[in-house]
């Protein structure tokens, strides 16, 4: 008797999703202030402004065994005010020791763009630290102009939503398995 092998099980390694939890908006919070205030210096103390009280803060959760529950991205989306089927995201931030991790800042921008479509968005926008627009290029996104923001340069770049199908269970996500960016 022949027995078929069984194909290895592969553990999801994240979990992309809304900020549901406190504990989880709170995370995401202390990674932002970890990137844009620590690392990156943009920010004196703390990155959070008015878009804050309005936006929604999306996460990358690790599944991964050593850092299973911690936060390791995080992305805020909010409609804009003045045109309502216009919405923005900003401040994608993760974890240092991730960057390698490919699919982290992917799949936040995916869910990002699929919930905001999701939600009645015709058109999403944000601006993009300038060393960064290839990826979100090689993500259907193009630029519509280069500017100064915050003493950085950036591009005002806009998502191809043809490429961003609407997501409506954004609350609960979805897997992204863990691989080492080539």
């Amino acid at each position: 008797m022949m027995f078929e092998p069984v194909p290895q099980f592969i553990a999801p390694g994240f979990q992309i999703k809304f900020a549901t939890d406190d504990w989880e908006r709170k995370a995401a919070a202390a990674l932002r202030r970890q990137v844009f205030c620590g690392e990156q210096r943009i920010f004196d103390g703390d990155d959070r402004d008015a878009v804050d009280e309005v936006a929604v803060p999306l996460v990358a959760v690790s599944l991964l065994g050593v850092a299973s529950g911690d936060v390791v991205g995080t992305v805020r989306i909010h409609r804009d005010e003045g045109e309502r089927d216009t919405w923005w995201g900003s401040r994608l931030a993760v974890e240092r020791s991730y960057r390698k991790v490919a699919g982290i800042g992917a799949g936040l921008i995916r869910l990002a763009v699929s919930s905001a479509h999701g939600r009645g968005c015709h058109r999403f926008l944000a601006h993009v630290q300038s060393q960064n627009a290839l990826l979100f290029q090689h993500l259907h996104w193009r630029s519509l102009g280069e500017c100064d923001l915050h003493g950085r340069p950036h591009h005002r770049m806009e998502a191809d939503l043809a490429h961003y199908p609407p997501f409506m269970t954004p609350e609960t996500g979805f897997m992204s398995l863990a691989r080492l960016a080539a």
